[in-house]
């Protein structure tokens, strides 16, 4: 399979090249020249199938060019090695839960395939390759993992000062080893504008091989197609309709959803629901899309005034307003609706959301209101509630357990190195043999 950037303005690589370049050498993202599709029994052939040969067959589709099946099945098998399950919370309201890997949070489905396939690709080259990240939570921790003790690549995680939860933050910044942390002045745009930088900079492509882990690489968004079948493939029965509501903030999680569709899951529409960093549900009422500066909310890892995934969803639609929202729904919500909702969920159903996962929820529920059909709406699960411990609490007086993974991390020293928000010290940095 070849890719392109969603810019149009240089040549067409192989799934490798796109994997450890990150972004295309024009600036823009890179998107499948042609999109695969399924077999048309798949969605009920799978029901039979696990979730790790659901990945394999979805997978091979887009790695099949580059990496054998042997491979293949191996990374599927060491990366993807823990549930997705699927909660009924009420005959037509769902809850995949995405936070039962090392990091509690979904990024961990695509930040360990996304890990293995880079250490074969670095294996089969023998080069050396730079990880770059910008977080607003959950990927600096479901990277710092994936990455940690993989011969051959550093890790350069690029975060928010005090804009992170302090669990978030000690699951990037207690680790060492070929893990660092950059706390940046400024808050997550400009971590992820100081990322995009050191990938186009020809300065440092001189002497080092950067490459991406945020949802801007095609390797982050491949893995993350794989749950949205696997949530299909568990619903009591073949629901006519399907919704998936999801909590968004770079868009990566809700592209790789659209890319599901597009290689054949039956889905009716998707949710596209937001604190209030709502640049894409404006988008989707008014038809511009205006970037702005991110507020701070008690869903942080949403907190992204200007989403780069947009691009891709521009273009797989080839920039049809109309397509666009036949197949989105946007919506937004404020914190204090969040809180309201982490109390209702927890009183009516005995389950505990975290805040993100609680706006993916006011997403279904305000979605179900306005439009009356006998859907399934399945909300994504992004993170464990103990990784938002403190706003749980808040919301609904109860403070929920603290796993051994997580609590082993709070009690460790903090590893970070305060950082200017200037491009010319990431340079810096990046090319000293120090670092």
């Amino acid at each position: 399979m070849k890719f392109r950037s969603t810019l149009r303005r240089g040549s067409e690589v192989s799934l490798r090249d796109a994997v450890l370049r990150g972004s295309a050498a024009d600036g823009g993202l890179y998107m499948p020249v042609e999109m695969p599709r399924l077999p048309s029994d798949f969605p009920e052939r799978m029901r039979s199938l696990s979730f790790p040969e659901i990945a394999g067959e979805v997978g091979g589709l887009f790695l099949g060019d580059d990496v054998p099946p042997d491979a293949l099945t191996e990374i599927v098998n060491c990366a993807l090695d823990f549930p997705v399950p699927l909660i009924s919370l009420s005959e037509r309201l769902h809850i995949l839960e995405l936070f039962r890997g090392p990091t509690l949070a979904f990024k961990d489905f695509g930040a360990r395939f996304m890990a293995r396939l880079m250490g074969y690709f670095v294996r089969e080259s023998g080069q050396q390759l730079t990880v770059i990240a910008a977080t607003s939570g959950d990927t600096g921790s479901a990277v710092a993992h994936a990455f940690l003790g993989v011969p051959g690549i550093r890790v350069v995680i690029l975060y928010p000062a005090g804009r992170v939860s302090i669990a978030q933050e000690k699951q990037f910044t207690t680790l060492g080893q070929n893990i660092t942390a950059l706390e940046v002045a400024g808050s997550f745009d400009d971590c992820q504008r100081l990322a995009k930088q050191a990938l186009v900079d020809p300065i440092a492509a001189q002497q080092c091989t950067i490459t991406s882990a945020n949802s801007i690489n095609i390797g982050r968004l491949i893995p993350q197609m794989f749950y949205y079948f696997a949530a299909y493939a568990q619903l009591p029965s073949m629901a006519a309709q399907v919704v998936f509501s999801v909590p968004s903030g770079n868009f990566g999680n809700l592209t790789a959803g659209l890319f599901a569709k597009r290689i054949g899951l039956p889905v009716s529409q998707f949710i596209a629901a937001t604190n209030t960093n709502d640049v894409v549900p404006e988008f989707l009422r008014s038809g511009n899309l205006i970037p702005r500066a991110s507020r701070h909310t008690v869903s942080n890892a949403m907190d992204v005034g200007n989403p780069s995934n947009f691009a891709r969803i521009i273009d797989l639609y080839d920039n049809d307003l109309q397509a666009i929202r036949h197949d989105i729904w946007g919506s937004s919500f404020s914190d204090e609706e969040t809180l309201r909702t982490m109390h209702d969920v927890e009183r009516r159903h005995n389950y505990l959301l975290d805040p993100h996962t609680a706006v993916g929820v006011l997403g279904w529920e305000s979605f179900a209101k306005q439009n009356h059909v006998a859907s399934h709406g399945i909300v994504l699960a992004t993170a464990h509630p103990a990784k938002f411990a403190e706003t749980v609490a808040r919301a609904t007086g109860l403070r929920p357990e603290m796993p051994e993974s997580l609590a082993s991390l709070l009690v460790r020293p903090k590893q970070s190195i305060p950082f200017p928000n200037r491009f010319s010290a990431l340079q810096e940095f990046l090319l000293s043999p120090k670092s």
